[in-house]
């Protein structure tokens, strides 16, 4: 019998710092903002209104910490080993670019964070995690061991949940998370149908691939997360991305589709075999009826869909239908504003639309379902986690007051090179893991 359960969202905190160093080849916005001035205070603050405007509707909101950064024990294994201060000195003098790296902010976007698979599609009835090893990217190739630590200290009850390591660190086996892998269900405490969309085989250099920007999910990886999970033929879908897509920027399935529940939201660009994809997902949904809400590159073009993040919304249950959650650059362009405005009237499943301010997180190449991992648990399994990182009106109050004492209002690339942005940045995290309970889990802690 299925039992009740909820789709938590645990969005990513912004670090403290958080800059534009047009770190992501293939992400058009990341490129197209490099070297301008953030504003890390600007965007921790943005994030939480997100987190506390949802929590406010009903939905669970949960929060996964920064990681710190600049990380010194990868500036250290890449030979630099004098005390921390020289080592930011010699860093910045011999490689910029890999300072830079070592201080990008970009585990904010948790949808990369792992991939989960709720226990209703488990053999063992289990909740399982394996952190995204982000092999695609050397900045986010460090992530996965803090975001480990991150994951099992919220969800340790080894009875309800299990952890996987990062699948091995290399091309063939890259793997970028929840933001290569939706689940559609009928309810979410019912088996569904996970959805694994790869952008290449890997070992096999005569299957379809992109020409322009690189494919950073492989079908292997994929596959081994499913083995991994436990996860039966009949809850496992695999589908490749359109290569053209990749090459007109969407970096990541999530750019270019959502799903929630029975629905998929989704450009005709999504996929390469779009009718097996469905018939797919069709064979294995046995429970729902799938509805599939198409978007022509007539009603919007994919330049569009990529400028304005329409698919990186995020796709949430009301009572009324559901509610499409988007950044507020899908009314600045024209094809993806008039969409929407036909999408609601269209007696479809999606049945409202609301924009969210994250600008400082697109000016970086993220919208709002990149600020967001999904974790479907059922009442027991709730309760079974930490409750600490979950947010109340105490909790954002305390955060943001928190960010308040410790985030700098503008960032550059030189200031990555300063002792004392290493020291206001530990001081931060060790404040913030005492806020959020959640122990020792950074390297400057342990």
């Amino acid at each position: 019998m299925a039992k009740h359960a909820v789709e938590a969202n645990f969005d990513g905190l912004v670090g403290p710092t958080h800059n534009y160093a047009g770190l992501s080849w293939g992400n058009v916005a990341s490129k197209s903002n490099v070297r301008s001035a953030s504003n890390p205070k600007e965007a921790a603050l943005q994030g939480l209104a997100k987190m506390k405007r949802l929590a406010d509707r009903g939905y669970v909101q949960g929060i996964l910490p920064p990681h710190e950064r600049p990380h010194i024990p990868t500036l250290r294994a890449l030979g630099f080993e004098d005390p921390d201060a020289r080592v930011l000195e010699q860093a910045a003098k011999a490689s910029p670019s890999i300072l830079a790296a070592v201080s990008s902010a970009s585990s904010m976007w948790t949808a990369n964070a792992a991939t989960v698979s709720p226990s209703a599609d488990t053999t063992d009835h289990r909740v399982h995690f394996t952190p995204a090893n982000l092999s695609a990217k050397f900045h986010r190739s460090i992530e996965h061991k803090v975001t480990g630590r991150s994951l099992k200290a919220i969800f340790a009850d080894e009875s309800y949940f299990a952890h996987h390591p990062a699948l091995p660190s290399v091309s063939h086996f890259g793997d970028e998370g929840a933001a290569n892998h939706t689940r559609l269900c009928a309810g979410y405490g019912e088996p569904g149908v996970e959805l694994f969309v790869y952008g290449q085989i890997a070992f096999n250099e005569q299957a379809p691939a992109p020409k322009k920007y690189p494919a950073r999910q492989t079908l292997e990886a994929s596959e081994a997360i499913a083995r991994l999970h436990g996860l039966q033929d009949q809850h496992v879908v695999f589908a490749q991305q359109n290569p053209d897509a990749i090459d007109a920027g969407v970096f990541h399935n999530d750019v270019i589709a959502v799903g929630n529940g029975n629905t998929l939201f989704y450009h005709e660009m999504a996929f390469l075999n779009e009718d097996r994809v469905l018939a797919d997902i069709r064979e294995r949904l046995s429970s729902a009826e799938l509805e599939a809400v198409r978007v022509s590159s007539a009603e919007v073009p994919v330049e569009d869909a990529v400028a304005s993040y329409l698919f990186n919304s995020q796709l949430l249950n009301t009572p009324d239908g559901m509610l499409l959650a988007v950044p507020g650059e899908c009314r600045e362009v024209a094809s993806v504003s008039r969409y929407l405005d036909d999408l609601v009237k269209s007696g479809g499943p999606i049945t409202s639309v609301e924009v969210f301010d994250v600008k400082q997180s697109m000016r970086n190449g993220g919208g709002p379902a990149c600020l967001r991992l999904r974790v479907v648990l059922d009442d027991d399994e709730l309760k079974a986690m930490h409750r600490g990182v979950i947010l109340t009106d105490a909790l954002y109050e305390r955060l943001t007051t928190w960010v308040e004492a410790h985030y700098r209002d503008e960032l550059s690339q030189d200031d990555l090179a300063d002792p004392m942005l290493l020291a206001e940045v530990r001081k931060a995290l060790d404040e913030l893991t005492g806020i959020l309970g959640l122990g020792s889990i950074y390297d400057f802690q342990l």
